[in-house]
Order: structure tokens, then C-alpha cells, then sequence
């Protein structure tokens, strides 16, 4: 699956896949092989920061 470009999308997809698929962004990023470091950053830029308690954005 290619993850959207829009930071809002992105937001959205990627808290939907670890509510609903995924324990932690650490699993979610191994499966869907992707940048744990990049997507982090891209959503960390437009104000959303990963709470590993709660294993979401926000």
C-alpha cells in the first residue's frame, strides 16, 4: 500500500492501521516496509507526535 502524500491522509491512514491492525509503529512500520524515521518526521512537521502509550498521533 502506498501511504498518502497529503500530511492530513497520512495522519489519518496511519492512526487507522494501528487502531484497527498494528500493536506499535515499530510493527506497523516493519510490515508495510516503511521509513519509521521518515514517517515520523513528515508528520512530526506538521505538529502530530507519536504517543507509544496510547500507539497513535496526535
Amino acid at each position: 500500500m502506498e501511504l498518502p502524500k497529503d500530511p492530513m491522509m497520512l495522519f489519518s491512514v496511519i492512526n487507522m492501521k494501528l487502531r484497527d491492525c498494528y500493536s506499535s509503529l515499530d510493527e506497523l512500520c516493519e510490515d508495510m516496509q516503511v521509513d519509521k524515521t521518515e514517517l515520523v518526521n513528515a508528520l512530526k512537521a506538521v505538529g502530530f507526535e507519536y504517543s507509544q502509550e496510547y500507539n497513535k498521533f496526535w
